[in-house]
Protein backbone atom coordinates (compact mmCIF):
# COMPACT_ATOMS: atom_id res chain seq x y z
CA UNK A 1 0.00 0.00 0.00
CA UNK A 2 2.77 2.55 -0.96
CA UNK A 3 1.50 5.88 -2.57
CA UNK A 4 0.36 4.59 -6.11
CA UNK A 5 -2.75 5.03 -7.60
CA UNK A 6 -3.90 1.61 -7.62
CA UNK A 7 -3.30 1.90 -3.49
CA UNK A 8 -5.41 5.22 -3.37
CA UNK A 9 -8.00 3.74 -4.86
CA UNK A 10 -8.36 0.55 -2.49
CA UNK A 11 -7.39 3.07 0.22
CA UNK A 12 -10.20 4.90 -0.62
CA UNK A 13 -12.68 1.45 -1.01
CA UNK A 14 -12.01 -1.05 1.51
CA UNK A 15 -13.40 1.31 4.27
CA UNK A 16 -16.16 2.77 1.89
CA UNK A 17 -17.17 -1.45 1.61
CA UNK A 18 -16.79 -1.92 5.80
CA UNK A 19 -19.07 1.04 6.54
CA UNK A 20 -21.70 -1.09 4.16
CA UNK A 21 -21.31 -3.64 6.77
CA UNK A 22 -19.26 -6.11 4.18
CA UNK A 23 -16.44 -8.20 5.23
CA UNK A 24 -13.10 -7.59 4.03
CA UNK A 25 -9.91 -8.20 4.09
CA UNK A 26 -6.80 -6.54 2.53
CA UNK A 27 -3.91 -8.88 1.06
CA UNK A 28 -0.37 -7.44 1.01
CA UNK A 29 3.07 -8.50 0.01
CA UNK A 30 5.41 -6.67 1.60
CA UNK A 31 4.54 -4.37 4.62
CA UNK A 32 4.63 -0.65 3.38
CA UNK A 33 1.42 1.41 4.12
CA UNK A 34 1.16 4.87 3.37
CA UNK A 35 -2.39 5.55 3.71
CA UNK A 36 -4.01 5.91 7.19
CA UNK A 37 -7.42 5.19 6.04
CA UNK A 38 -6.80 1.47 6.20
CA UNK A 39 -6.54 1.11 10.02
CA UNK A 40 -9.32 -0.90 10.72
CA UNK A 41 -9.09 -2.98 7.72
CA UNK A 42 -8.19 -7.15 8.60
CA UNK A 43 -4.73 -7.43 6.86
CA UNK A 44 -3.13 -10.87 5.62
CA UNK A 45 0.31 -10.57 4.50
CA UNK A 46 0.85 -13.13 1.55
CA UNK A 47 4.45 -12.42 1.97
CA UNK A 48 6.90 -9.67 2.99
CA UNK A 49 9.09 -9.12 -0.24
CA UNK A 50 11.87 -6.54 -0.18
CA UNK A 51 11.29 -3.61 -2.91
CA UNK A 52 14.97 -4.62 -3.92
CA UNK A 53 13.85 -8.15 -5.17
CA UNK A 54 15.25 -9.01 -8.52
CA UNK A 55 12.13 -9.45 -11.45
CA UNK A 56 13.33 -12.69 -11.89
CA UNK A 57 12.79 -13.83 -8.61
CA UNK A 58 9.63 -11.82 -8.05
CA UNK A 59 8.59 -14.19 -11.22
CA UNK A 60 9.39 -17.63 -10.15
CA UNK A 61 7.58 -16.80 -7.04
CA UNK A 62 4.21 -16.80 -9.01
CA UNK A 63 3.06 -20.66 -8.57
CA UNK A 64 4.19 -20.20 -4.63
CA UNK A 65 2.48 -16.99 -4.03
CA UNK A 66 -0.47 -18.40 -6.05
CA UNK A 67 -0.71 -21.89 -3.95
CA UNK A 68 -0.86 -20.13 -0.69
CA UNK A 69 -3.67 -17.41 -1.91
CA UNK A 70 -5.87 -20.32 -2.74
CA UNK A 71 -5.59 -21.75 0.52
CA UNK A 72 -5.94 -18.71 1.98
CA UNK A 73 -9.35 -17.76 -0.06
CA UNK A 74 -10.84 -21.57 1.05
CA UNK A 75 -9.67 -20.73 4.73
CA UNK A 76 -11.47 -17.27 4.76
CA UNK A 77 -14.47 -18.94 2.45
CA UNK A 78 -13.69 -15.89 0.41
CA UNK A 79 -16.76 -15.06 -2.10
CA UNK A 80 -15.12 -12.02 -3.98
CA UNK A 81 -11.27 -11.89 -4.97
CA UNK A 82 -10.34 -8.15 -6.40
CA UNK A 83 -6.70 -7.37 -7.37
CA UNK A 84 -4.97 -4.30 -8.47
CA UNK A 85 -0.99 -4.06 -10.33
CA UNK A 86 -0.15 -7.07 -12.19
CA UNK A 87 1.45 -9.44 -9.77
CA UNK A 88 -1.57 -9.68 -7.59
CA UNK A 89 -3.90 -10.27 -10.40
CA UNK A 90 -1.18 -12.97 -11.63
CA UNK A 91 -1.77 -14.82 -8.81
CA UNK A 92 -5.46 -13.94 -8.38
CA UNK A 93 -6.25 -15.66 -11.04
CA UNK A 94 -3.02 -18.31 -10.69
CA UNK A 95 -5.26 -19.31 -7.35
CA UNK A 96 -7.35 -20.92 -9.27
CA UNK A 97 -5.16 -24.14 -10.46
CA UNK A 98 -4.29 -24.87 -6.64
CA UNK A 99 -8.21 -24.93 -5.57
CA UNK A 100 -11.86 -25.87 -6.78
CA UNK A 101 -12.83 -23.12 -3.89
CA UNK A 102 -15.38 -21.07 -5.78
CA UNK A 103 -15.49 -16.85 -6.12
CA UNK A 104 -15.88 -14.33 -8.55
CA UNK A 105 -12.22 -13.86 -9.74
CA UNK A 106 -11.95 -10.04 -10.81
CA UNK A 107 -8.38 -8.09 -11.56
CA UNK A 108 -7.75 -4.66 -12.44
CA UNK A 109 -5.63 -3.27 -15.25
CA UNK A 110 -4.18 0.08 -14.72
CA UNK A 111 -1.88 0.57 -17.23
CA UNK A 112 -2.25 0.82 -21.40
CA UNK A 113 -0.73 -3.05 -21.65
CA UNK A 114 0.47 -2.43 -25.34
CA UNK A 115 2.77 0.63 -24.05
CA UNK A 116 3.47 -0.45 -20.72
CA UNK A 117 4.88 -4.06 -21.95
CA UNK A 118 6.18 -2.97 -25.41
CA UNK A 119 9.65 -1.68 -24.99
CA UNK A 120 10.93 -5.65 -25.88
CA UNK A 121 13.25 -6.15 -23.37
CA UNK A 122 12.75 -9.18 -21.00
CA UNK A 123 10.45 -8.07 -18.35
CA UNK A 124 8.07 -6.51 -20.86
CA UNK A 125 7.84 -9.57 -22.84
CA UNK A 126 7.29 -11.84 -19.83
CA UNK A 127 4.20 -9.70 -18.49
CA UNK A 128 2.79 -8.96 -22.20
CA UNK A 129 2.64 -13.09 -21.90
CA UNK A 130 1.21 -13.34 -18.43
CA UNK A 131 -1.53 -11.19 -19.42
CA UNK A 132 -2.67 -13.08 -22.92
CA UNK A 133 -2.30 -15.97 -20.89
CA UNK A 134 -3.76 -14.92 -17.60
CA UNK A 135 -6.49 -12.32 -17.80
CA UNK A 136 -8.65 -13.83 -20.24
CA UNK A 137 -9.39 -16.62 -17.92
CA UNK A 138 -10.90 -13.12 -15.24
CA UNK A 139 -14.38 -13.51 -14.53
CA UNK A 140 -14.07 -9.43 -14.57
CA UNK A 141 -11.45 -7.13 -15.60
CA UNK A 142 -12.21 -3.69 -14.78
CA UNK A 143 -9.70 -0.78 -16.48
CA UNK A 144 -9.94 2.78 -15.04
CA UNK A 145 -10.03 4.15 -19.13
CA UNK A 146 -11.94 3.07 -22.00
CA UNK A 147 -9.01 2.82 -24.56
CA UNK A 148 -6.96 0.46 -21.73
CA UNK A 149 -9.84 -1.79 -22.21
CA UNK A 150 -10.42 -1.52 -25.88
CA UNK A 151 -6.18 -2.65 -25.99
CA UNK A 152 -7.25 -5.70 -23.58
CA UNK A 153 -9.57 -6.58 -26.31
CA UNK A 154 -7.28 -5.95 -29.09
CA UNK A 155 -4.07 -7.29 -28.48
CA UNK A 156 -4.81 -9.73 -25.63
CA UNK A 157 -7.59 -11.86 -26.10
CA UNK A 158 -10.14 -10.56 -23.67
CA UNK A 159 -13.68 -11.31 -24.04
CA UNK A 160 -15.57 -7.58 -24.51
CA UNK A 161 -18.33 -9.62 -22.00
CA UNK A 162 -15.80 -9.75 -19.14
CA UNK A 163 -14.60 -5.87 -19.02
CA UNK A 164 -15.58 -2.95 -17.44
CA UNK A 165 -14.53 0.90 -17.01
CA UNK A 166 -14.31 3.13 -13.98
CA UNK A 167 -12.57 5.95 -13.66
CA UNK A 168 -10.36 7.26 -11.09
CA UNK A 169 -12.44 9.00 -7.75
CA UNK A 170 -10.95 11.63 -6.45
CA UNK A 171 -11.30 13.09 -3.27
CA UNK A 172 -12.59 16.47 -3.70
CA UNK A 173 -13.51 17.18 -0.47
CA UNK A 174 -9.98 16.66 1.10
CA UNK A 175 -8.19 18.55 -1.94
CA UNK A 176 -10.98 21.87 -1.44
CA UNK A 177 -9.58 22.11 1.98
CA UNK A 178 -6.01 22.77 1.50
CA UNK A 179 -4.90 26.24 1.48
CA UNK A 180 -2.41 27.29 -1.26
CA UNK A 181 0.97 28.48 -0.45
CA UNK A 182 0.13 31.64 -2.41
CA UNK A 183 3.40 33.61 -1.79
CA UNK A 184 5.43 30.90 -3.25
CA UNK A 185 5.18 31.66 -6.87
CA UNK A 186 6.30 35.19 -8.57
CA UNK A 187 3.75 36.80 -10.15
CA UNK A 188 6.12 38.19 -12.93
CA UNK A 189 6.34 34.87 -14.49
CA UNK A 190 3.65 32.45 -16.02
CA UNK A 191 4.67 29.87 -13.41
CA UNK A 192 3.88 25.88 -14.72
CA UNK A 193 3.74 23.43 -12.47
CA UNK A 194 4.38 19.11 -12.74
CA UNK A 195 4.05 16.34 -10.76
CA UNK A 196 5.13 12.91 -11.41
CA UNK A 197 8.34 10.01 -10.42
CA UNK A 198 11.45 10.99 -12.59
CA UNK A 199 11.35 8.24 -15.04
CA UNK A 200 11.51 7.75 -18.61
CA UNK A 201 7.93 7.01 -19.05
CA UNK A 202 7.32 10.64 -17.76
CA UNK A 203 9.73 12.26 -19.96
CA UNK A 204 10.25 15.18 -18.28
CA UNK A 205 13.29 15.93 -21.03
CA UNK A 206 9.96 17.08 -22.88
CA UNK A 207 8.70 19.65 -21.12
CA UNK A 208 12.78 21.11 -20.09
CA UNK A 209 12.87 21.46 -23.77
CA UNK A 210 9.75 22.68 -24.59
CA UNK A 211 9.84 25.53 -21.68
CA UNK A 212 13.46 26.70 -22.83
CA UNK A 213 12.08 29.77 -25.29
CA UNK A 214 9.65 31.05 -22.86
CA UNK A 215 11.85 34.12 -20.75
CA UNK A 216 8.77 34.94 -18.79
CA UNK A 217 7.80 31.56 -17.31
CA UNK A 218 9.29 29.19 -14.22
CA UNK A 219 8.75 25.58 -14.41
CA UNK A 220 8.46 23.61 -11.31
CA UNK A 221 9.06 20.09 -11.06
CA UNK A 222 7.63 17.58 -8.05
CA UNK A 223 8.66 13.96 -7.93
CA UNK A 224 11.77 12.07 -7.23
CA UNK A 225 13.42 9.48 -9.83
CA UNK A 226 16.25 7.87 -11.20
CA UNK A 227 16.76 10.42 -13.76
CA UNK A 228 17.31 13.51 -11.46
CA UNK A 229 20.94 13.87 -12.55
CA UNK A 230 20.31 13.79 -16.00
CA UNK A 231 17.46 16.22 -15.85
CA UNK A 232 19.65 18.64 -14.00
CA UNK A 233 22.25 18.10 -16.52
CA UNK A 234 19.81 19.12 -19.15
CA UNK A 235 18.49 22.38 -17.43
CA UNK A 236 22.28 23.28 -16.81
CA UNK A 237 23.17 23.02 -20.59
CA UNK A 238 20.09 24.81 -21.62
CA UNK A 239 21.11 27.54 -18.98
CA UNK A 240 17.29 27.36 -17.28
CA UNK A 241 18.76 27.16 -13.67
CA UNK A 242 16.92 30.42 -13.09
CA UNK A 243 13.48 28.74 -14.53
CA UNK A 244 13.13 24.98 -14.02
CA UNK A 245 13.16 23.39 -10.70
CA UNK A 246 13.31 20.09 -9.66
CA UNK A 247 11.84 20.48 -6.25
CA UNK A 248 11.73 16.39 -5.21
CA UNK A 249 9.10 14.59 -3.60
CA UNK A 250 6.00 16.41 -1.65
CA UNK A 251 3.62 15.20 0.02
CA UNK A 252 1.36 18.00 -0.32
CA UNK A 253 1.42 19.30 -3.98
CA UNK A 254 -2.34 20.41 -3.85
CA UNK A 255 -0.56 23.62 -1.81
CA UNK A 256 2.09 24.50 -4.76
CA UNK A 257 -0.78 23.62 -7.68
CA UNK A 258 -3.47 26.16 -6.15
CA UNK A 259 -1.14 28.84 -6.92
CA UNK A 260 0.43 27.86 -9.98
CA UNK A 261 -0.78 29.27 -13.35
CA UNK A 262 -0.98 26.07 -15.36
CA UNK A 263 -0.04 22.02 -15.19
CA UNK A 264 2.25 20.37 -17.35
CA UNK A 265 2.12 16.82 -18.13
CA UNK A 266 4.44 15.18 -21.10
CA UNK A 267 4.32 11.27 -20.75
CA UNK A 268 4.87 8.76 -23.09
CA UNK A 269 2.47 7.11 -21.90
CA UNK A 270 -0.32 6.35 -18.46
CA UNK A 271 -2.81 4.09 -17.19
CA UNK A 272 -5.15 7.04 -16.05
CA UNK A 273 -3.35 9.51 -14.64
CA UNK A 274 -4.31 10.71 -11.16
CA UNK A 275 -2.67 14.07 -11.38
CA UNK A 276 -4.05 15.65 -14.36
CA UNK A 277 -7.36 15.28 -12.30
CA UNK A 278 -5.84 16.66 -8.80
CA UNK A 279 -4.44 19.40 -10.98
CA UNK A 280 -8.37 20.46 -12.55
CA UNK A 281 -9.43 20.45 -8.98
CA UNK A 282 -7.33 22.86 -8.18
CA UNK A 283 -8.50 25.09 -10.63
CA UNK A 284 -5.64 24.46 -13.27
CA UNK A 285 -5.65 24.61 -17.20
CA UNK A 286 -3.75 21.57 -18.42
CA UNK A 287 -1.03 21.07 -20.99
CA UNK A 288 -0.62 17.88 -21.55
CA UNK A 289 0.48 14.98 -24.42
CA UNK A 290 -2.04 13.01 -25.66
CA UNK A 291 -1.07 9.80 -24.26
CA UNK A 292 -2.29 6.46 -23.97
CA UNK A 293 -4.58 6.48 -21.77
CA UNK A 294 -6.34 8.92 -19.94
CA UNK A 295 -5.67 12.51 -20.92
CA UNK A 296 -7.89 12.75 -23.74
CA UNK A 297 -11.10 10.75 -21.65
CA UNK A 298 -10.47 13.49 -19.19
CA UNK A 299 -10.34 16.25 -21.47
CA UNK A 300 -13.38 14.59 -23.59
CA UNK A 301 -11.09 15.40 -26.59
CA UNK A 302 -13.25 15.46 -29.56
CA UNK A 303 -10.76 14.64 -32.75
CA UNK A 304 -7.42 13.32 -32.26
CA UNK A 305 -4.43 15.32 -34.34
CA UNK A 306 -1.06 13.33 -35.06
CA UNK A 307 0.79 16.95 -36.82
CA UNK A 308 -0.74 19.67 -34.27
CA UNK A 309 -2.03 20.81 -30.90
CA UNK A 310 -5.58 19.86 -29.69
CA UNK A 311 -7.57 22.24 -28.07
CA UNK A 312 -10.14 21.62 -25.72
CA UNK A 313 -12.39 23.52 -23.13
CA UNK A 314 -9.94 22.29 -20.62
CA UNK A 315 -6.37 22.87 -21.73
CA UNK A 316 -4.35 21.48 -24.67
CA UNK A 317 -3.11 18.47 -26.06
CA UNK A 318 -0.23 17.70 -28.04
CA UNK A 319 1.24 14.37 -30.08
CA UNK A 320 3.74 12.18 -26.99
CA UNK A 321 7.34 13.14 -28.25
CA UNK A 322 7.04 16.51 -29.88
CA UNK A 323 8.72 19.16 -28.24
CA UNK A 324 7.91 21.83 -31.08
CA UNK A 325 4.02 20.80 -30.29
CA UNK A 326 4.23 21.27 -27.14
CA UNK A 327 5.94 24.37 -27.07
CA UNK A 328 3.03 25.51 -29.06
CA UNK A 329 0.46 24.34 -26.67
CA UNK A 330 2.56 26.37 -24.07
CA UNK A 331 2.56 29.65 -26.02
CA UNK A 332 -1.23 29.23 -27.01
CA UNK A 333 -1.77 29.33 -23.62
CA UNK A 334 0.08 32.07 -22.56
CA UNK A 335 -1.11 34.25 -25.63
CA UNK A 336 -4.61 33.57 -24.68
CA UNK A 337 -5.31 34.99 -20.89
CA UNK A 338 -9.48 34.43 -21.56
CA UNK A 339 -8.93 31.07 -22.71
CA UNK A 340 -6.91 30.22 -19.86
CA UNK A 341 -10.00 31.45 -18.02
CA UNK A 342 -12.63 29.69 -19.23
CA UNK A 343 -10.16 26.91 -18.66
CA UNK A 344 -9.81 27.19 -14.79
CA UNK A 345 -13.86 27.38 -14.89
CA UNK A 346 -14.61 24.35 -17.07
CA UNK A 347 -12.20 22.40 -14.53
CA UNK A 348 -13.93 22.82 -11.90
CA UNK A 349 -17.07 21.46 -13.41
CA UNK A 350 -15.34 18.80 -15.43
CA UNK A 351 -13.68 17.62 -12.15
CA UNK A 352 -17.13 16.59 -10.70
CA UNK A 353 -17.59 13.61 -13.00
CA UNK A 354 -14.65 11.58 -10.99
CA UNK A 355 -16.05 12.48 -7.31
CA UNK A 356 -15.50 10.04 -5.10
CA UNK A 357 -18.56 8.53 -3.76
CA UNK A 358 -20.52 7.94 -6.99
CA UNK A 359 -17.25 6.51 -8.22
CA UNK A 360 -16.59 3.46 -5.38
CA UNK A 361 -20.52 2.97 -5.70
CA UNK A 362 -19.89 1.63 -9.08
CA UNK A 363 -17.00 -0.12 -8.34
CA UNK A 364 -19.61 -1.76 -5.21
CA UNK A 365 -21.61 -2.32 -7.62
CA UNK A 366 -19.39 -4.22 -10.49
CA UNK A 367 -17.69 -6.17 -7.31
CA UNK A 368 -21.04 -7.53 -6.14
CA UNK A 369 -22.59 -8.15 -9.02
Amino acid sequence: MSGGGAERVMSYLLPYLQARNYNVILVLMNTKIVYPSIENIPIHYLEKSEASESGLFKFLKLPWLAWKYAQFLKKENITHSFSLLSRPCYINIMARWFSSHPYKLMVSERNYPSLQYGYGDMQSKINSYLVKWLYPKADLIISNAKASTQDLIDNFNVSPKKTGVIYNPIDLEKINAIVPKASFFDDNYTNLVSVGRLQMVKNHKLMIEAIAPFENTRLYIFGEGELREDLQTQIENLKLQDRVFLMGFESNPFQYLKAADIFLFSSNHEGFPNVIMEAMACGLPIITTNCKSGPDEIMELKETKLDDIMITDYGILSPVGNAQLLQKGIAYCIENPEYLANCKINVIKRIKDFEREPILELYTNHILA
